[in-house]
C-alpha cells in the first residue's frame, strides 16, 4: 500500500504539471479561456466563472462592465452575475440576507463619478 500512494502521487503530479507550468498558457485546470467549462473562478483567466441558473453548468466569463449587472466579490467562486472589472463598484445589497437569497446583484459603477457629483 505504501508504494501505491507515491505512484499515485506522481501520476497526479505529471498530469498537472502541464496546467501550472506556464502562467501565459491555457492549462487543463488553470488559465481558461471564455467559454470553458470551470468550478472555481480562480481558474478563468477572466477572473470570472459564472452560471446562468442552479442547474446550469458554469463557464468563463468576461468580468462586468460600467452600468452591466453585477454581483459582490464572493467566497464560493461561481457567480450568477460576475463582479465588475478592475476600478469599478458593485453597487449592491451586501446583507447577508441578499448573500443567502442569492438577490444580492446590483451595477457596475465608477467610483470615481460619485466624488465628481459631490
Amino acid at each position: 500500500m505504501a508504494k501505491v500512494l507515491p505512484a499515485c502521487l506522481l501520476v497526479a503530479l505529471l498530469l498537472l504539471t502541464p496546467a501550472l507550468s506556464a502562467q501565459h498558457e491555457r492549462g487543463l485546470i488553470f488559465n481558461l479561456e471564455i467559454g470553458e467549462l470551470c468550478l472555481q473562478s480562480a481558474q478563468c483567466k477572466s477572473g470570472c466563472c459564472h452560471r446562468i441558473n442552479g442547474l446550469s453548468l458554469a463557464r468563463c466569463a468576461s468580468k462586468a462592465a460600467e452600468s452591466q449587472e453585477c454581483s459582490p466579490k464572493s467566497i464560493y467562486g461561481v457567480y450568477y452575475k460576475c463582479p465588475c472589472e478592475g476600478g469599478l463598484t458593485c453597487d449592491a445589497d451586501k446583507t447577508i440576507v441578499g448573500s443567502i437569497t442569492n438577490s444580492n446583484f446590483g451595477v457596475c459603477k465608477d467610483p470615481q463619478d460619485s466624488y465628481k457629483q459631490q
